[in-house]
């Protein structure tokens, strides 16, 4: 993929939208069984307008081209917030300048198209969405169903320049601009022509174009730079309400809760490795002026009859020293986000009476859309969220949300009270805290092709490979046993893993970003136990050669080999020195970190496969020339990777145990006397087995553990 964006032709863009829902069910990509179909039932007066949901992406990357403003309308998104532009608009931006692993951070601010390119991009969606009214039955008979608002910034003196003009009365009133009547007249072209829908769709189309408003934004959200003298603001906010006759929404920092606040609850919620700089917030508009600021205004909208609003909030500025991005700024946005601009909300609100409306983005998703919305806040908008996995998928149960709101419907204003019982959960609830989401990376660990959709990063960190979706939606529908026969496929030891598997998978789990990590581990598990008997049951043993295959030792990696050797015919014999199979699973790691039943039920089935077990055989044995004789074809030695690390203190070395031989006499009920007082060096599975280990055994007052990194 590359870095620079081309525009599609109009005429190209919907001939694809049509021939590719034909041959693939989807339009740029996204499947005709997610289009969201909106309720029509309820409408919310929004500036002079109406859509069916207040509820769409945020000025930003979903915003910029045509196509993404389509499939954002595909998602269910009503309110389309338009990606901002400014005078100068040819930027270079360096690349890459979004980075949203978890919060998001970005180094860029407003369109990478010229003026003219951005207007271009907003006019082809604008009758892309009138078609996709009617063609696909997705809109309000008889008017659209959504808006347009335009994001402009950053400085007054910019604004009043001719090319910026023209763009804002451009999309306040297109009825003479050139592109817009030469789109409206080649899409009646390629209707009458092309015969692109059936007779009576053409029809329906051709109709609508003629109805189809020139007036592509009847308000607009004014983006301000961080620093951004006050005076500034408010110029610009009476230009636009006086002068061009616009609804505004002014959108307003995080910084306004002052430097110690927001310090505060990012600190609170473990983001304390995100640095901010005092003197940002110094410059930034201040509380006070913010407040009598949005007076004046408001009332200058009464005189001029528009409406004002607020947009919360803007990204927070902070010091680029993560290392990913260029530059020595860069501006957080998402999860991060949302406790700083919802403290902001309510103390806003408050300060109004909640009669001041309030636009909301930061940090907005489907899991606290509803209580915005029910609180009287709107519209909403999401950019950081849409660049998670799923993307549009998630506006789509974020317009569910609203819609599903009864009490959301009926605010007829912003509700201070229930805003701050929001923003003091906002500090509790584990879901907004750093540690909720962690700072693993999701990856498959290796090149990714050029369409990477069909590749779960949980399944490229399993190192068998599991089919770990397949076997997560059989067990959810209950269809254990299914479940299990996919898992057999690859792990024959479900019962042993379900319990020990250190689920690198987990920590690559796409739901990382929703709710948390699935449960992997467990849900096999879960499996194994609830259908084993029922797959047992049906299960045929395989027939077996007289091939003999030898394998050496019986840990989980002999019992694997044993297993898939008779599966495959192989007349198979396990050699182990013990005098039970299982390795360092039996012999090793403490009971309690799973029962022996789990053991047992994995061993017996592998036995049930014509295995045969020798117990307490000697190593001398084990010579390859030795086992050839025995009539042994193939051999696989399985002999563990247990390996100790020395540690040398003089003069302490009597009173030094390695951690293996400790767990192992352990395992067996072997008495030791090791002191009141036990150390652990180490901070890894092993470590905390044998910590837990000597905390179980007598006279043993206390355990420490040391461990070289830092406790975080």
């Amino acid at each position: 993929m590359g870095d620079v964006m081309r525009p599609v032709p109009f005429r190209d863009l919907m001939v694809r939208m049509v021939r590719e829902l034909e041959l693939s069910e989807s339009i740029f990509g996204f499947y005709i069984h997610q289009f969201h179909r909106p309720r029509t039932d309820r409408s919310l007066p929004v500036c002079s307008q109406d859509c069916a949901v207040p509820v769409g992406p945020a000025a930003g990357p979903h915003t910029q081209l045509a196509q993404n403003i389509i499939v954002s309308y595909l998602a269910g998104g009503r309110f389309m917030e338009l990606k901002t532009v400014q005078v100068l608009d040819e930027l270079k931006i360096e690349k890459p300048c979004i980075d949203a692993a978890d919060e998001g951070y970005n180094v860029e601010w407003s369109s990478e198209f010229t003026l003219e390119k951005s207007f271009d991009e907003y006019l082809k969606a604008w009758f892309a969405l009138h078609v996709l009214e009617v063609w696909l039955g997705l809109g309000i008979v008889g008017k659209p169903s959504f808006i347009f608002n335009m994001s402009v910034g950053y400085d007054l003196e910019g604004i009043k320049t001719e090319k910026m003009q023209r763009f804002i009365d451009s999309m306040s009133d297109a009825s003479s601009h050139e592109k817009f009547l030469h789109y409206k007249k080649e899409l009646a072209e390629l209707i009458n022509e092309e015969q692109l829908w059936d007779e009576d769709t053409s029809r329906q189309l051709l109709s609508q174009i003629e109805l189809v408003s020139p007036r592509l934004s009847p308000s607009v959200t004014l983006s301000t730079m961080h620093g951004c003298p006050p005076e500034e603001i408010e110029a610009i906010c009476r230009y636009m309400l006086e002068e061009k006759q616009i609804d505004t929404f002014v959108k307003l920092n995080p910084t306004l809760l002052g430097y110690e606040r927001v310090r505060e609850i990012l600190d609170t919620l473990e983001y304390d490795y995100l640095h901010l700089s005092r003197e940002a917030f110094s410059k930034d508009l201040q509380y006070h002026d913010a407040v009598e600021m949005i007076r004046r205004l408001t009332s200058l909208a009464c005189v001029e009859g528009r409406g004002f609003g607020i947009k919360l909030s803007n990204t927070l500025g902070s010091i680029n020293d993560q290392g990913r991005l260029p530059g020595d700024e860069m501006y957080m946005s998402g999860r991060a986000l949302y406790p700083l601009t919802i403290t902001l909300a309510a103390q806003l609100a408050r300060e109004f009476s909640g009669e001041i409306p309030i636009s909301y983005s930061g940090g907005a998703a489907a899991d606290n859309i509803a209580d915005l919305f029910d609180a009287g806040v709107r519209p909403i908008t999401a950019a950081t969220e849409l660049l998670k996995p799923s993307g549009y998928m998630r506006l789509t149960n974020m317009v569910a949300a609203c819609e599903a709101s009864i009490s959301g419907w009926r605010a007829s204003r912003v509700d201070w009270n229930a805003l701050e019982r929001l923003a003091d959960l906002s500090l509790s609830l584990p879901r907004y805290r750093k540690s909720w989401r962690g700072e693993d990376g999701i990856t498959t660990g290796e090149p990714l092709p050029r369409y990477d959709c069909y590749i779960a990063p949980c399944v490229a960190a399993c190192p068998i490979k599991q089919d770990i979706p397949e076997y997560i939606y059989l067990t959810g529908q209950g269809l254990y046993d299914e479940a299990l026969e996919v898992i057999y496929q690859k792990n024959p030891l479900p019962h042993i893993m379900g319990y020990i598997c250190d689920h690198q998978c987990m920590y690559n789990c796409t739901r990382m970003d929703y709710e948390g990590a699935v449960q992997i581990r467990e849900l096999k598990r879960i499996a194994a136990e609830q259908g084993f008997a029922r797959y047992k049951a049906a299960w045929q043993v395989p027939e077996k050669s007289d091939v003999k295959a030898a394998v050496i030792g019986s840990g989980p990696a002999g019992l694997s080999a044993a297993y898939f050797l008779a599966q495959s015919g192989f007349d198979v014999t396990v050699l182990e020195r013990e005098d039970s199979p299982g390795g360092i699973v039996q012999h090793v790691i403490p009971p309690f970190r799973f029962p022996q039943s789990a053991i047992d039920q994995d061993v017996a089935f592998i036995r049930e496969h014509g295995v045969h077990f020798e117990f307490g055989v000697d190593p001398s044995r084990l010579a390859i020339e030795d086992l050839r004789h025995l009539g042994f074809s193939y051999i696989i030695y399985a002999l563990g990777a247990e390996l100790n690390k020395k540690l040398t203190l003089d003069p302490a070395e009597g009173h030094i145990l390695d951690s293996l031989t400790f767990l192992r006499d352990f395992r067996k009920g072997k008495s030791r006397q090791i002191g009141s007082h036990v150390v652990v060096v180490g901070g890894g599975n092993t470590a905390m087995d044998s910590a837990r280990a000597a905390a179980a055994v007598k006279g043993v007052d206390q355990v420490t553990v040391v461990y070289r990194r830092t406790k975080k």
